[in-house]
């Protein structure tokens, strides 16, 4: 099944490639909204590929993070690896600067690896192709920024390494913390490609008499040191008027919300947010060999990340 997904979409992805590079992807390029034809591309990059990029698959894993690191250069953001030793093997996040000599700094970051043997089109391919065009689409305005976004993308982010000292957002955050590195907050993009209209939203309990049946919206999680942040990025949803999008604020919701790495930076005392479309509360695919990018839905995608885009141009 795989082999054939890869042939059918080779064809497709070359002509995309051919009519993207040079134009679309280079800082030449004016538009400042999030753009499908990009989204593919990205996608097809991070999953078109004969090994699933997990633990097990060091080659694949350092596939992707290099072309990773390649792409975010190729937007004018310089990066380097960040490399750890787990079980004798060594792994890599993507470190990233752009507007390095502001003053103040905003982390945002995702993780590339996957779920056991999965494509992992929303787990989190979503995030990848989320953070690499929010990158795009700042740099363009670079300008405008008023401080440094720092973007990192991790690795063993899932088990067994998940809620271990091993994943790659742990081992950034506590780097940051060991440079002694004050923040305005950290960012966390995790699972934001899946939508539905119908009434399929689940929740901890508690909270389905509070929050939306339907599942079109984007959700923005928090803990109380960051009310502001979830604040901000939906009041940007909000004057874009696309998406609707829920802020959840709560310690035991934000525990429950758990399969994202984002509670490492909490630990170490930095105010941070999920975006995400809630995983496994909506997603029926979700870490599953059905989640796949014909599950997604890249039109909504898009208004998330302009979302993330308008709240980091704000002072």
């Amino acid at each position: 099944m795989r082999t054939k997904v890869i042939i059918k979409g080779c064809c497709t992805w070359l002509l995309l490639v051919i009519g993207l590079i040079g134009s679309s992807l280079s800082a030449a390029n004016s538009n400042t909204r999030a753009q499908i034809p990009h989204l593919e591309l990205f996608f097809s990059q991070i999953m078109s590929v004969d090994e699933f990029r997990n633990y097990k698959n060091v080659k694949e894993l350092n596939r992707v993070s290099a072309w990773i690191k390649g792409q975010m250069q190729r937007f004018g953001i310089p990066c380097q690896f960040q490399v750890y030793v787990v079980n004798s093997l060594s792994y890599r996040n993507v470190i990233c600067h752009l507007n390095a000599q502001a003053k103040t700094k905003m982390v945002m970051g995702t993780h590339y690896d996957v779920f056991s043997d999965r494509y992992g089109a929303d787990n989190n391919a979503s995030g990848v192709a989320g953070l690499l065009e929010t990158a795009r689409l700042l740099a363009l305005q670079k300008s405008k920024l008023k401080h440094e976004i720092e973007f990192a993308f991790y690795t063993l982010e899932e088990p067994p390494f998940f809620k271990t000292e091993h994943m790659g957002s742990y081992i950034h955050a506590k780097s940051l913390k060991k440079k002694k590195q004050k923040l305005k907050g950290v960012v966390i993009l995790d699972s934001i490609g899946y939508f539905d209209e119908n009434l399929v939203q689940t929740y901890p309990v508690g909270l389905k008499w509070i929050y939306p049946d339907h599942g079109n919206f984007i959700a923005a999680i928090g803990h109380l040191a960051s009310t502001g942040m979830t604040g901000d990025y939906c009041t940007a949803m909000q004057s874009l008027n696309r998406l609707e999008c829920q802020r959840f604020i709560s310690p035991t919701f934000a525990q429950d919300m758990n399969f994202s790495g984002y509670l490492n930076y909490a630990k170490f005392n930095y105010s941070t947010m999920l975006i995400t479309d809630t995983a496994h509360y909506r997603n029926p695919y979700y870490n599953t060999e059905l989640d796949t990018l014909d599950k997604l839905d890249l039109k909504k995608m898009t208004y998330v990340i302009d979302g993330l885009v308008e709240m980091a141009l704000q002072p």
